[in-house]
């Protein structure tokens, strides 16, 4: 399909460069932006955007009215190598929406784990140098910060239109934003989380943390839970653990946490894979019952472990919310509606816990994983 869309996606990605040329964002000014290096989504999305992309994504689709020679090329550059299945849910959940809508796709996919961030860059580098072969680049950046320069020479290839999945924060500096970023809040689901962890255990309560990558990400989904429960609920943290993310790190952080600070009653840890490592160190220790233990992204493996016992709350997102909602900017795209978009979408988040009824957590995970399909993905 290249030949057939190339002048439309060259329109889109040039209009998105210009608005920053022109100085049109932000829209509007949010608390502390002068001392941020990127954008709030109430900041650069126009009223009624977003909300206009979630009613479309939780409805029934309504088919592509266009029609194409061939079909769409997709490249997908994320680090689905992971033991989270967030990014294998989202890839199923937009090529499901896409088939729902009549939209004929090719996707290729560029796999990585979250720490291989040069590996994402020589990725980067081999689509932007291959642009004649694709339409669309989904980026799932390993960080935003160090992905920042692989983010800018997407957006800036005029040869495809580039969707940035897993972050919601549009750095400032960029001379030319993707077309979109779709994610879930870290920020909202970590006062989301605040709230009720306060509610369930209380004031006064001593925590330790499985952080993940000092960025974006860790300091809302870590950071921002840490300054709410510590100014709302008067919480200590005993101890601070940088697991980089991994399976690995949230054993270590754990088995260290378990040994040194038995203090410590909760332990945060900022993904799915540091949650699967911090489980599995707890039952070798048989201190399951003793540690409350969160997750964060309400994964299949994360609900299977809330099922067992294991882990007892985490911040859920409607998974597939992200990869539905590319899909149907790809149908807006293709049907020259892409000025109707907001620049970040958001998914929903609320809270999985281990006091939720069988019955609750089934009517949860089919409506997140209503694309992609209930229970833990096979690897």
């Amino acid at each position: 399909m290249k030949a057939f869309t190339t002048t439309l996606l060259t329109t889109t990605v040039l209009c998105a460069g210009m608005a920053m040329a022109d100085g049109h964002l932000p829209l509007k000014e949010m608390a502390g932006i002068a001392d941020r290096d990127h954008w709030l989504p109430g900041e650069v999305n126009a009223d009624g955007k977003l909300e206009a992309l979630q009613a479309a994504v939780g409805a029934e689709a309504i088919p592509f009215t266009g029609s194409i020679d061939n079909p769409v090329q997709i490249a997908l550059i994320y680090p689905s190598a992971d033991t989270s299945d967030f990014w294998a849910r989202n890839y199923l959940a937009m090529t499901k929406r896409l088939e729902q809508l009549g939209i004929a796709y090719e996707t290729t996919e560029f796999a990585s784990r979250q720490v291989e961030h040069s590996l994402q860059a020589t990725y980067a580098n081999q689509v932007e140098q291959d642009a004649d072969l694709y339409d669309y680049v989904i980026f799932g950046p390993s960080e935003l910060a160090i992905q920042g320069d692989n983010i800018e020479k997407l957006s800036g290839n005029d040869g495809f239109s580039t969707y940035v999945w897993a972050f919601h924060t549009p750095l400032k500096y960029l001379a030319t934003q993707p077309a979109a970023w779709f994610d879930f809040s870290s920020a909202a689901g970590a006062l989301t989380m605040c709230d009720y962890m306060l509610g369930r255990l209380g004031n006064d309560v001593t925590m330790a943390m499985n952080r993940g990558i000092p960025g974006i990400t860790d300091n809302q989904r870590s950071g921002d839970f840490k300054e709410c429960v510590m100014e709302k609920g008067n919480w200590s943290v005993a101890y601070e653990h940088y697991g980089e993310y991994q399976t690995e790190g949230g054993y270590e952080g754990t088995s260290l946490i378990l040994q040194a600070y038995p203090e410590a009653k909760v332990i945060h840890n900022a993904n799915t894979a540091m949650a699967m490592g911090s489980v599995e160190a707890q039952v070798a220790a048989e201190k399951t019952k003793d540690i409350f233990s969160t997750g964060w992204g309400g994964t299949g493996l994360e609900l299977d472990a809330i099922r067992r016992g294991d882990l007892d709350a985490t911040p859920m997102r409607m998974g597939d919310d992200v990869g539905a909602a590319t899909a149907e900017a790809i149908k807006a795209d293709l049907e020259n509606r892409g000025d109707e978009l907001p620049l970040v979408f958001l998914g929903r988040i609320t809270v999985a816990h281990d006091q939720m009824s069988a019955d609750e957590l089934n009517a949860l995970e089919t409506e997140a994983f209503r694309f992609s399909g209930v229970g833990a993905l096979k690897r």
